[in-house]
């Protein structure tokens, strides 16, 4: 088992190489893991085609166990996803991906500001998850100015949908506790390529 803090710094070497165009993963072969998995770490993200986190972290087959959804929200599904890796696999590290320009944030910020007639409902559930982390936005300063709402909102869907796995799971919260687990909340920049890590980071030693 890797320690939570060694697949964080393996991460983030992955993503300097990728970040850089220097990705060096050596491929695995895939009889290799007919027999089981060892992911060293659970990603969830959000399920736009630009932010693949295998290619972000310049990961191989079988290294990360992911859950990508619109918006990363967490619902009852991602949850049980992340409980099922950290339990079954014994994965330390979870990060919740975000990254800039996220479609799902935009929609949310556009529904709330001149709401749809007869909405999907499955649409809704997600803008549901996403708008706690966007209404305080429009009502503060930052309303008149969208590109910075964007871009506030992406971190503060982040870091609720990091906290939502922290305290919303019983067995989530004794890994924490008793095991080393630790969750993080990180965003994938679309016009760099790099990811910051800035929720909950361990201080550095």
């Amino acid at each position: 088992m890797i320690s939570a803090l060694d697949a964080l710094a393996r991460l983030r070497e992955g993503n300097k190489r990728f970040a850089t165009e220097d990705q060096t993963r050596a491929p695995i072969k895939r009889s290799d893991l007919v027999a089981g998995q060892d992911p060293i770490a659970i990603i969830l993200g959000c399920s736009d085609s630009r932010v693949p986190a295998e290619i972000v972290f310049d990961q191989g087959l079988g290294d990360l166990f992911v859950i990508r959804v619109a918006g990363n929200i967490v619902a009852a599904s991602q949850v049980g996803s992340v409980e099922f890796a950290a339990a079954r696999f014994s994965t330390r590290l979870v990060v919740v991906l975000g990254h800039t320009h996220c479609g799902a944030i935009e929609a949310t910020i556009e529904e709330l500001q001149r709401p749809t007639v007869n909405q999907s409902r499955n649409l809704r559930s997600i803008v549901d998850r996403v708008a706690p982390s966007v209404e305080t936005l429009l009502a503060a300063d930052l309303k008149l100015d969208q590109t910075a709402i964007v871009r506030h909102a992406v971190r503060a869907n982040v870091r609720a949908s990091a906290n939502h796995l922290r305290h919303g799971s019983e067995i989530l919260e004794q890994l924490i506790q008793n095991e080393g687990l630790l969750v993080v909340g990180a965003e994938y920049s679309l016009e760099t390529g790099i990811v910051d890590f800035f929720d909950h980071m361990p201080l550095a030693k």
